[in-house]
């Protein structure tokens, strides 16, 4: 007899869609969405969707290369079952050490067919009770005008929790923090440099916004991702809480962070680790004490919700950045879980990631 879970075969199809604004950064910036769609199907009928968020300039990886590598997995993968998925996991992180992007859109589709297979929601997989979620918004690097008009409009929306881009010119990145705190009043305060400070710039930067009144309520990734005595020395100096984003890029990563308390927050993406590895990393991370947030590179509606399903599941994230949907045009609207204040609750999600594109 064929079991439901077996693989008839896959696909890949280019996902790509404007964005509403360049989404700019200390490290380079994206124009538009250009990712890759990972689509499984299963011997009774059933399909498990994934996405590859491929951000060249954060993690090296290209979209030719990730295309390659997601045909060789569908390859490898028909004719198998999928309930092994720890096995399957094993394998692609062997097989794409440098590719995680690959390896998180093949677990994606793995555990999307499955859950749909057993008619429960993803996040059901975690918890009995889906957690609602409330995202930051982030306002990219800018002009200082820029900064204030996209302050206000996102404020009117009824965002409370800004992520604020910096890392390039810190005269410019004090104002504009500056600005945001002033025009978004009573908000969460998040600063995010992308690696685009050394750790006494870093300290200098967070000095002179106390004295102005302003206390962050994090800082992400101050600092290069292999400046690992930086890190920690801004960690040490400051009350500021820092997050590792690009330092912990897996997790023989995160498990360095938290054996030497080098940050005090750990940014889980699952385009760095796929869902195996971003469930035990929540676990470790929990248990040392170290605080979570969970993030996203460039992603359309299935991978953030996703994503929101890991974090709504598992219920233990401090900083939710799950807000690339309303930077590309259109995408909000076709997510029937997430509000336009960046609210997502999953609580009405049937089977799987509840997403068909």
């Amino acid at each position: 007899m064929t079991s439901p879970l077996l693989v008839a075969r896959t696909s890949v199809k280019k996902l790509r869609a404007p964005l509403s604004q360049p989404f700019r950064v200390a490290s380079g910036q994206h124009d538009q969405l250009d990712n890759l769609l990972f689509v499984l199907h299963l011997k009774k009928g059933l399909k498990g969707c994934g996405e590859a968020a491929v951000a060249t300039h954060i993690t090296g990886e290209t979209l030719v290369q990730t295309s390659k590598n997601l045909e060789h997995a569908g390859g490898w993968l028909k004719g198998r079952t999928i309930d092994d998925y720890p096995a399957i996991s094993a394998r692609l992180h062997d097989r794409f050490p440098h590719n995680k992007s690959a390896v998180a859109a093949v677990e994606m589709a793995v555990f999307d067919a499955l859950t749909r297979h057993l008619n429960i929601p993803l996040w059901r997989l975690w918890s009995s009770k889906p957690k609602t979620l409330r995202a930051d918004i982030t306002v990219v690097i800018a002009d200082l005008e820029e900064t204030k008009e996209k302050t206000r409009a996102f404020y009117k929306k009824g965002f409370r929790a800004f992520k604020i881009k910096i890392g390039r010119d810190m005269d410019l990145d004090f104002k504009r923090v500056m600005a945001v705190n002033r025009l978004a009043p009573g908000s969460q305060m998040i600063l995010d440099a992308n690696q685009g400070y050394s750790a006494r710039q870093t300290l200098q930067f967070l000095k002179d916004l106390q004295k102005a009144g302003l206390v962050p309520d994090l800082i992400e990734q101050p600092v290069p991702k292999a400046d690992w005595e930086g890190l920690q020395k801004v960690t040490r100096e400051t009350k500021v809480c820092v997050c590792a984003d690009e330092s912990a890029s897996s997790l023989a990563d995160a498990l360095r962070i938290i054996k030497a308390r080098a940050a005090g927050a750990i940014n889980i993406k699952l385009m760095k680790t796929g869902i195996v590895h971003a469930v035990e990393i929540s676990r470790l991370a929990r248990a040392a004490g170290i605080k979570l947030m969970i993030g996203g590179m460039m992603e359309s509606n299935l991978a953030m919700t996703a994503s929101a399903h890991l974090a709504a599941g598992l219920g233990c994230f401090d900083f939710i950045d799950l807000d690339t949907p309303f930077f590309i045009k259109g995408e909000v609207g076709r997510n029937p879980y997430l509000s336009s204040n960046g609210t997502y609750d999953l609580s009405m999600v049937k089977a799987g990631i509840g997403i068909d594109l």
